[in-house]
């Protein structure tokens, strides 16, 4: 009889490569994008460019998939948490 394992990462996104799907797809427009440029450029210079370049995007977005902290420009928590409504009037004295 046939065994089977219970999955347990159903929480986890989808990864391809070691990258989420957007960032996947963006290293796919590249790679589509640089193959365009080794077609119509006859200088070994650019296709070693291009190939360093693809290197350096892809190293960079897995360090980006492991860290996400690097972009986050708004805090996580706000200053003050407070149960009381804001009613948007003011009543201290002027």
């Amino acid at each position: 009889m046939k065994k089977f394992e219970v999955y347990k990462n159903i929480r986890k996104r989808a990864v391809i490569f070691g990258l989420p799907i957007s960032l996947f797809a963006i290293m796919m427009v590249s790679i589509l994008a640089s193959l365009l440029v080794i077609i119509f450029s006859f200088s070994f210079g650019i296709i070693i460019g291009v190939l360093l370049l693809n290197s350096a995007l892809y190293i960079a977005l897995t360090r980006i998939t492991g860290n996400p902290q690097l972009f986050q420009m708004a805090k996580a928590f706000p200053q003050i948490i407070s149960n009381k409504r804001n009613s948007g009037i003011d009543y201290e004295q002027d």
